[in-house]
């Protein structure tokens, strides 16, 4: 099926899978000295999702944080950064478990009701071709 068909929802629920991956990383390496929390752009990666502005123009990024860092295009345009901890621990370690686990529950929620929204379109292009 063509991309059209789910809009950007499919290019969402690939992102959304992916940050899912960096923050239970951050999760799972709470403990780790030196362990650096990072997390995916969602600003990169609605601009590399929508191509380009409205007068036709690429989309600047914007850096608004003095310590964000440029990371790969491997993850659909989106930039991995590491975050600024509000306390680093003494070990150097700057995962604050309290805002990961809200974070990846965050994206789970999105998650799954892209998920669900997708399911729907699913059954409702179905539901057309069968003549339901």
């Amino acid at each position: 099926m063509s991309d059209s068909i789910f809009g950007i929802h499919g290019q969402a629920l690939v992102f959304q899978s992916q940050r899912m991956g960096i923050l239970a990383s951050n999760i799972a390496n709470a403990d780790t000295p030196n362990f650096k929390a990072r997390d995916l752009s969602f600003h990169d990666a609605l601009q590399a999702a929508a191509g380009q502005g409205s007068a036709g123009q690429p989309l600047a990024l914007a850096h608004n944080q003095p310590g964000q860092l440029s990371g790969t295009a491997e993850n659909g345009g989106a930039q991995e950064l590491y975050r600024i901890p509000d306390q680093p621990a003494l070990d150097g370690n700057t995962v604050d478990m309290d805002r990961e686990r809200v974070r990846f529950t965050e994206n789970a929620v999105s998650y799954q009701t892209t998920l669900s929204f997708l399911n729907s379109r699913i059954k409702g292009i179905n539901s057309a071709l069968t003549g339901q």
